[in-house]
């Protein structure tokens, strides 16, 4: 289950503007007078006028009920696919809210779903022509009864149960798409298996059963506290987002705090630890990370690792299961210099029960730490000659952010021209774009940055509810960097991302290296505030009602493919644990479909598929004799066996049997490592402040093999596995393969066999892709 996103920190780029899609957003302005004159004919047009609330009605507030309305008038008239809230989309939003309360089908028994079923024809009509609300409160209750019967069998169980796990049985840790408890005695054995779940974890951490107990009870004792805390406003704000959500996953509503939240991720000066924060299944869910911020800087969190617990200074760590997400989020937030400890299970662990305490330091996120950057590598060569590249790491499609030394407004274009500038005339002979962080941004930097890589032509195309396209092109047919490209992706790549990945593909121009596909997120979304559009509908307004934030555009490549749900697949996959998480479009509950429009007319290179052949065997061939990728397909193949099928014993003796195996490997690599020898090659960063500077700056320290001894790092668990790998061998493994299928494509481009990549983009443009112009 996962609930609407909370903002732990500053996202100090275009990405924080109110106008928002996803991981990437395009500013679509609309005058207040116009948007009030829009939306009132919305509400009030084609006969179907709002309608107050029936007399005898006491469960819903006037205007609660009118904010209801004029959600689900605006999502009916102006989200994207045009889908009429209808008895379909009524059963999808039951569905929503059941889950949003009860995502881990723990509490809600079949027989209660069959009482609500009744509502799947009828909360359309409840909703549009009453603003009846009151199944939220009625439903609310019921989720409130079963929690409180649970929290008193736990509590009971915590006070005379002998916990023992010498067993067989097992316990299914997600419980997503698991059936419903069928009744009271049903949800009782599964509320025991659960609490034994908790405990052989807890267990499994060395902590004495007395301390266990002790933790459990004060879990509970706090869940009870805060159930009974729920106010009848965030019940609503729930019951809305499940209303929206219904529509597709980026649709949310947004009450008045979480417009708060929204509001401080556009403060550049917020200190936090640099992450995007979502609730799911009863944890604290990391995103994503900004670039630059604590989090990122100390390589020790990944998005998908979950926060189990945080501790202030000097401090007792403060147990965050299925603490709200908003109260999880004000421990993590905290003034600049102080530090926080959090407790994490790793995104990638091949063991639930693992665990890792890491410090950080809370800092102000500082928008020269997410600029562009870039490296120089010299790379060993046959006999004694180098071959030079550039890597330039790309966090966010950056626009419009007053930050410069001087004050000026950033541009990422800009940035990525200037350090391309500096590579050119270090005579860089290959060039990788790193985006396998950056979550997305501006459109318009998406465009006018990929159109530095190719002459001209349409980038992207986005249609409209109305079904209109529209062609986003790049206009100047210089091209700033004509030579070798790799463009290395990975599934946190999304949005704008994906449309630069996607049409470099399209025209043949960069080879794609990483994860199977990229996130998928292809569709745009608006907020619009609520206040506005209810007066001038004639209702009254007496406190924020929020906003709604609504899909209404698609992307679509130059050759016609939708980015959504699928993403941009790699042309050469590498392995790497971002490809195995769970984690992407797809994942998500009620995401709008895949499809496709007629092509644009565009140039094609051709300067991938020649090659493709010798590079992918090329790779095939290093890797297979590269130790720490042998060890990291163990590592993901035991991820995957665990993502397949998510149910872990519950037998103490085999459970410490499997850790212990995954500690010894972990030693056994560690030691391998420190025998290590330094990498021979040679490595100069480059940076917007150096870039205008003649020649090279100093070489960067090759990394040394790391110590052994477990002290190196407290904060990394012994059994943590895949992105572990790569921090503890002090390599990126996916950018050292990218590197070499770099030199490769460098050489087979140059070679007798193979037309030279360079000529061959200049005498390109003759060949067109034949579509819409």
């Amino acid at each position: 289950m996962k609930t609407s996103n909370v903002i732990e920190n500053v996202r100090a780029d275009e990405r924080s503007a109110n106008f928002k899609f996803g991981t990437a957003r395009r500013r679509f302005r609309l005058g207040h007078l116009g948007l009030v004159i829009l939306c009132g004919l919305i509400l009030t047009g084609g006969g179907m006028a709002l309608s107050s609330r029936p007399a005898d009605e006491t469960e819903t507030p006037a205007e609660e009920g009118a904010i209801a309305q004029v959600t689900a008038r605006l999502l009916e008239q102006a989200h994207y696919t045009g889908h009429q809230f209808d008895d379909a989309l009524a059963s999808r939003f039951l569905d929503r809210y059941l889950d949003l309360l009860d995502g881990t089908h723990l509490h809600f028994l079949e027989a209660d779903v069959a009482e609500f079923a009744p509502l799947r024809t009828t909360l359309d009509a409840l909703t549009l022509r009453n603003g009846d609300t009151s199944p939220a409160i009625k439903i609310f209750d019921r989720f409130q009864t079963r929690f409180a019967q649970r929290i008193a069998y736990v509590q009971a169980l915590l006070r005379t149960e002998k916990f023992e796990f010498e067993g067989s049985d097992s316990f299914a840790v997600d419980r997503e798409h698991a059936p419903r408890p069928r009744d009271l005695a049903a949800a009782k054995l599964l509320w025991q298996q659960h609490l034994r779940y908790e405990y052989l974890q807890e267990l499994l951490s060395d902590k004495p059963p007395a301390e266990i107990v002790k933790t459990l009870s004060r879990r509970y004792e706090r869940l009870a506290h805060t159930a009974k805390q729920w106010s009848h406003e965030r019940v609503f704000e729930l019951y809305l987002t499940a209303l929206a959500n219904a529509y597709d996953p980026h649709s949310d509503y947004l009450g008045p705090r979480q417009m708060e939240d929204f509001s401080i991720a556009m403060n550049l000066a917020l200190v936090g630890i640099g992450a995007t924060l979502q609730s799911e299944d009863g944890y604290c869910k990391i995103q994503e990370l900004v670039a630059g911020g604590p989090a990122a800087r100390s390589r020790l969190l990944k998005p998908g690792d979950r926060i189990v617990a945080v501790a202030q200074a000097g401090q007792e760590p403060v147990d965050v299961i299925d603490l709200p997400l908003p109260e999880a989020v004000s421990l993590i937030r905290g003034q600049q210099g102080t530090s926080v400890q959090l407790t994490v299970i790793p995104a990638d662990a091949a063991d639930a029960s693992a665990r890792k305490t890491i410090t950080l330091v809370r800092d102000e996120i500082k928008l020269e730490d997410q600029e562009a950057k870039a490296r120089i590598v010299d790379l060993p060569g046959e006999h004694g000659a180098s071959l030079r590249v550039g890597i330039l790491d790309l966090p966010s499609f950056y626009s419009g952010v007053q930050g410069g030394r001087h004050g000026e407004v950033k541009s990422a274009t800009a940035d990525v021209a200037k350090l391309i500038g500096k590579l050119k005339r270090e005579n860089i002979q290959g060039l990788i774009l790193d985006l396998r962080r950056n979550g997305g941004g501006s459109l318009e930097e998406a465009v006018s940055l990929t159109g530095l890589f190719i002459q001209q032509g349409p980038v992207v195309q986005t249609k409209d509810a109305a079904g209109e396209l529209a062609i986003e092109r790049d206009p100047d047919p210089a091209e700033l960097y004509d030579g070798p490209l790799i463009v290395l992706t990975s599934r946190l790549s999304a949005s704008a991302s994906e449309i630069l990945a996607g049409a470099l593909q399209d025209y043949g121009r960069a080879l794609i290296v990483g994860d199977p596909a990229t996130f998928g997120k292809g569709t745009v979304q608006s907020v619009l505030p609520l206040a506005p559009i209810m007066r001038q509908a004639g209702l009254a307004v007496t406190a924020d009602p929020g906003a709604l934030k609504l899909t209404i555009r698609k992307f679509y490549r130059p050759d016609g493919a939708s980015t959504q749900l699928k993403g941009v697949a790699s042309d050469l996959v590498l392995a790497a644990p971002t490809g195995k998480l769970r984690f992407g479009e797809a994942e998500m509950t009620n995401p709008l479909p895949w499809d496709q429009v007629s092509p644009a007319r565009h140039a094609f290179y051709n300067l991938v598929t020649p090659y493709l052949a010798s590079l992918k065997a090329n790779s095939r061939q290093r890797l297979a004799a590269d130790k720490d990728f042998i060890g990291l397909a163990e590592d993901l193949e035991r991820l995957q066996k665990q993502i397949d099928h998510p149910v872990v014993s519950l037998n103490v003796k085999q459970r410490r049997a499997e850790k212990a195996l995954l500690e010894e490997r972990a030693a056994q690599r560690k030691r391998e490592l420190a025998t290590r020898q330094p990498p021979g090659r040679k490595q100069y960063a480059i940076t917007l402040r150096n870039a205008d500077a003649a020649g090279l700056p100093e070489a960067m320290p090759v990394t040394p093999a790391p110590r052994v001894t477990a002290a190196r790092d407290p904060g990394r668990s012994e059994n943590d596995d895949g992105l572990e790998r790569e921090a503890d061998s002090g390599r990126d493994l996916s950018l050292e393969e990218t590197e070499r299928i770099l030199a490769d494509y460098v050489t087979l481009g140059s070679s007798p066999q193979h037309p030279n990549l360079t000529a061959a983009i200049k005498n390109s443009v003759a060949r067109q892709i034949p579509g819409r112009n």
